[in-house]
């Protein structure tokens, strides 16, 4: 900070230097100071001089420290506008006035805002529980269809609108999922298998089966927030797994005691410069644009989802032999301490 403030008043010092070199020059010029020690002048003024940028330093950096302390604190507008620092001198005081109606702005354009998300984020879920309506008796008419090979691509369609529908669902609900999730011990088996049953039409299409090993087991975490996070790697599986293959789920335990789910598939794999970024918003990789098949929101979702529940997802991938998605659940304390944040 002193090196700015002196930067800053950089024009004071060149300007007491040029004082100095005139006031030298007049006194070596002028006869009548012949006898005046340039020595004793000169300390004199440096030693003034230096004391009322020392006493200038103090006075203003003093509020500088005051907003960054306060800034550094508060997280809030509301909040930093009530310990916002008045300052000593008029200046200082014009300067939060200045930052006070600034602050008051910002804030009444922030409620704006909210207000607007809150209403459009309203809209849209109003708008996919109209459109469930229909899509509950497409399901209903579809079921009833004589014709086998005809109901089955139907049905595949449908379930393509019913996880985009339910992808955008979610959302528009992730931003308050601390408000709606419910921690208890779930039983994992029992989720598993409901999302499969979920994606049944599509895995008898392509002739997928599952491979599950000892799921009975149960985690800490909310029920329906689990059931999106697997529902979007699962589907992702069958997405990109190749017909007549299987998918693997199993679990294990890490050396520190975590609940290890791991869902694996055999399918294109994803490549590996691809990997860092396909938990990216709208991130499709290479095997998504080749196919046209990914939107590149559900494992973005899923991964915010699964890091406000301190659910861990990590993935290993080889193109061409496939890939595995690791969930790693939180312990009791953990969850406490995430439940306090």
């Amino acid at each position: 900070m002193l090196l700015t403030f002196l930067k800053e008043r950089i024009s004071w010092i060149i300007f007491f230097l040029t004082l100095q070199v005139w006031l030298n020059i007049i006194l070596t010029l002028d006869v009548a100071f012949k006898d005046v020690s340039l020595l004793y002048i000169n300390m004199i003024n440096a030693i003034a001089f230096l004391l009322f940028l020392v006493w200038r330093f103090r006075k203003e950096t003093q509020y500088i420290k005051s907003l960054q302390e306060n800034l550094g604190v508060e997280s809030s507008f509301d909040r930093l506008q009530e310990v916002f620092p008045e300052g000593s001198s008029s200046f200082e005081k014009k300067v939060t006035e200045v930052l006070e109606d600034c602050f008051r702005i910002g804030i009444d354009e922030l409620n704006d805002l909210k207000v607007k998300h809150l209403e459009e984020d309203d809209q849209i879920v109003s708008w996919i529980h109209e459109v469930k309506t229909p899509l509950t008796s497409m399901k209903l008419m579809i079921d009833s269809l004589e014709d086998s090979k005809m109901q089955r691509k139907l049905e595949l369609e449908w379930l393509r609108i019913h996880l985009l529908l339910d992808q955008q669902l979610h959302h528009t609900r992730l931003s308050s999922l601390e408000k709606d999730y419910i921690i208890e011990q779930v039983n994992l088996k029992k989720v598993v298998y409901q999302e499969i049953k979920e994606l049944q039409g599509w895995c008898i299409q392509k002739n997928i089966g599952f491979d599950i090993d000892d799921l009975q087991k149960t985690v800490l975490t909310d029920q329906k927030w689990l059931a999106f996070i697997l529902r979007q790697i699962i589907s992702n599986g069958v997405k990109y797994s190749k017909e007549n293959s299987i998918i693997q789920l199993f679990l294990r335990k890490d050396s520190v005691g975590h609940q290890l789910l791991t869902i694996q598939d055999f399918g294109s794999g994803i490549r590996q410069a691809d990997l860092p970024r396909i938990f990216n918003r709208a991130f499709t990789g290479t095997t998504g644009r080749e196919t046209n098949a990914s939107t590149g929101m559900g494992l973005y979702l899923a991964k915010n989802a699964a890091d406000k529940l301190g659910i861990k997802i990590s993935v290993q991938s080889k193109v061409n032999e496939g890939t595995s998605f690791i969930l790693q659940f939180p312990l009791k304390n953990e969850m406490s301490n995430i439940l306090g944040r």
